[in-house]
C-alpha cells in the first residue's frame, strides 16, 4: 500500500515535468525563422591585441564557426581585454609569491557591418590561479596555461551570450 501512496504523491510532480517540456528551447535551434548557427557563423572578429588576445579570438573563431569556412560576416565582434595579476599568498621564508591569480575582464560589443546600434555587449570575466616556483620557466609556463584556460572561459561566457542574444530576438 506504501508503494500505491508514493506512486500517487509522485504523479503530479511528473505531470508537471511532463507540462514544462513544451517550455524550453535548444539554444541553437532556429527560432522565429532565424538560424542562431548561421547567424553566429557570420561573425567576424576584430584583432585581439596581445598573446591572450591571440588565444580568445582563437578559442572564439573555432567556437562561432567550428573552425570550418565562414560565410560572408554580417557582424563584427570587438572585444579589449584587461589583464591583471594577483599573487595572494607569499612565503614567509623566501619572500616569494607562492601562487598566483590571472584575473582577465573582457568588455565585447557586437555590431552589425553596417555599423548600426550593437546586437549585444556587455564584459565577461574569469580568473585562473596557478603555482608559482623557484624555476623561472615553469612560472612563465604555468602563467600562459592560465591565461589559455581564461581565455577559453571566456570564449564559452560571451559565444554563449551572443548566441543567447541571437535566440531571443523574433
Amino acid at each position: 500500500m506504501s508503494s500505491h501512496r508514493t506512486l500517487a504523491a509522485r504523479l503530479p510532480v511528473f505531470a508537471g515535468f511532463l507540462l514544462m517540456t513544451g517550455c524550453f528551447q535548444p539554444l541553437y535551434a532556429p527560432a522565429g525563422g532565424q538560424d542562431v548557427r548561421a547567424e553566429m557563423a557570420a561573425i567576424s572578429i576584430a584583432p585581439i591585441a596581445d598573446r591572450l588576445g591571440h588565444y580568445l579570438e582563437t578559442e572564439l573563431a573555432f567556437g562561432l564557426n567550428g573552425g570550418g569556412v565562414a560565410p560572408p560576416p554580417k557582424y563584427k565582434l570587438l572585444i579589449v581585454l584587461h589583464e591583471r595579476v594577483q599573487t595572494p599568498l607569499i612565503d614567509t621564508i623566501s619572500g616569494r609569491a607562492s601562487s598566483a591569480t590571472v584575473m582577465v575582464d573582457a568588455e565585447y560589443k557586437l555590431t552589425p557591418i553596417g555599423g548600426s546600434a550593437p546586437v549585444v555587449e556587455g564584459t565577461a570575466f574569469t580568473a585562473a590561479t596557478y603555482d608559482r616556483s623557484s624555476q623561472r620557466y615553469a612560472n612563465i609556463r604555468a602563467a600562459r596555461d592560465a591565461e589559455i584556460r581564461d581565455a577559453k572561459a571566456l570564449a564559452d561566457q560571451i559565444r554563449t551570450r551572443v548566441a543567447a542574444s541571437f535566440a531571443s530576438r523574433s
